[in-house]
């Protein structure tokens, strides 16, 4: 998946799009076809434990997508730029997206609208692929009062719809449209010409992307909007107990699966290890 077949896609089949923090999951969602895979700076809350995303730092995330581009070969690979990495000045913005370029992603993506127009400019002007992320931006947990919807007063969605047609004029390749109502995200699907991805904004947008903790049923307090099509926390804690009955029973493991000495070698080594002066 490259940046003009993804744009191309606009109005058209729909694009799938995931999470992933490890190559492992880089690799099971690159297998299944998933479009484009996000280095989401929601490592913070689904892996390292912390209670929102700004505590993740640029190490952090460097980390992760080099763990995750080793998994990765055909879907377009995205990174999350964190909090602070790109708010105070163009060339903090330029230098952190060239650290993450360098670890294996192919675009970056940053929240906000108006605010964000230096660095979007900088990175578009040097060639780095940006996507947008516009409604619920968890990077501004605190301004909104919480984890809240946007957009769903006539002031609130004129401004999300004019800032994501100024991120469209300003070059991106898409834009996230996170808890928006779906009228709002149909607005602004058809007035924009990059594709639209959708996070609990309804079925209007160009494509969709979930958490993948979500998605399999691992998180332990997923959003409304979040569908698992598995039931990973049971299935893994299923598995975990029944290996602590089994070593705890003796079932596990089977001796034959262990490497074996021929009884008289054995008995050799045995004889030897007791004659050996301790130390």
């Amino acid at each position: 998946m490259t940046i003009p077949a993804l744009r191309a896609r606009k109005s058209g089949a729909k694009l799938v799009c995931l999470t992933a923090y490890d190559a492992p999951t880089g690799a099971l969602l690159d297998a299944a076809g998933v479009d484009v895979v996000l280095v989401g700076d929601s490592v913070g809350n689904v892996v390292l434990g912390l209670d929102s995303t700004l505590p993740v730092t640029m190490d952090d995330m460097l980390h992760h997508v080099r763990a995750v581009a080793r998994g990765v070969r055909r879907a377009l690979l995205v990174a999350d730029m964190p909090f602070m990495s790109y708010q105070a000045e163009p060339a903090d913005a330029l230098r952190n997206a060239g650290l993450l370029i360098k670890a294996g992603a192919a675009a970056v993506k940053l929240e906000g609208g108006r605010e964000t127009e230096p660095a979007v400019r900088a990175l578009v002007a040097s060639g780095i692929p940006v996507m947008g992320h516009l409604g619920l931006t968890p990077q501004r947990v605190h301004e909104f009062g919480g984890y809240r919807a946007q957009g769903k007063d006539a002031a609130a969605a004129h401004r999300i719809w004019r800032e994501a047609r100024l991120l469209d004029r300003l070059g991106v390749f898409a834009v996230v449209l996170e808890c928006v109502p779906g009228a709002l995200a149909g607005l602004i699907t058809r007035a924009v010409g990059c594709p639209t991805i959708g996070i609990g904004s309804g079925p209007a947008c160009d494509g969709q992307i979930l958490v993948f903790h979500d998605l399999v049923g691992l998180s332990a307090a997923p959003p409304r909007f979040a569908k698992a099509y598995t039931r990973g926390r049971e299935a893994f804690t299923e598995a975990v107990s029944g290996f602590a009955r089994d070593v705890q029973s003796g079932a596990y493991p089977d001796p034959a699966t262990a490497p074996e000495l021929p009884p008289a070698e054995a008995s050799a080594l045995a004889e030897r290890i007791r004659l050996m002066p301790e130390k």
